[in-house]
């Protein structure tokens, strides 16, 4: 098993998700999340005043998947999330010792 971690645009999130769900994938994780990349980060005018942001919105994808379908989800989300811009995001792969259901008891594959 695989925990497979996606940082997107924020508006890319719906269309991921249905990407992801028209492969098999039923269940994932979403946080709102801020970070800067290569980018940098950018200047905005309020009320006359220049001030930097360093931080940019982001959304954090996590989803567990079986070593089968990890490829194809991956493949997914570039397709999918990819604007061709800076700061598109980046995907981790790591690797899952176990999973536990806490409802049923169920561990490992069962539990996803």
């Amino acid at each position: 098993m695989k925990k497979v971690e996606a940082v997107i645009k924020p508006f890319k999130l719906d269309e991921v998700r249905e990407a992801l769900s028209d492969i098999g994938i039923n269940g994932l994780t979403v946080s709102e999340v801020k970070g800067f990349g290569r980018q940098k980060g950018h200047t905005e005018l309020y009320r006359g005043a220049e001030y930097v942001v360093d931080f940019l919105p982001k959304v954090k994808i996590e989803v567990v998947l079986p070593d089968d379908l990890v490829d194809r989800a991956i493949e997914t989300i570039v397709n999918t999330a990819r604007t061709g811009k800076i700061g598109d995001g980046k995907i981790f792969v790591t690797p899952v010792e176990q999973v536990v259901r806490i409802r049923t008891g169920e561990t490992n594959e069962q539990a996803i």
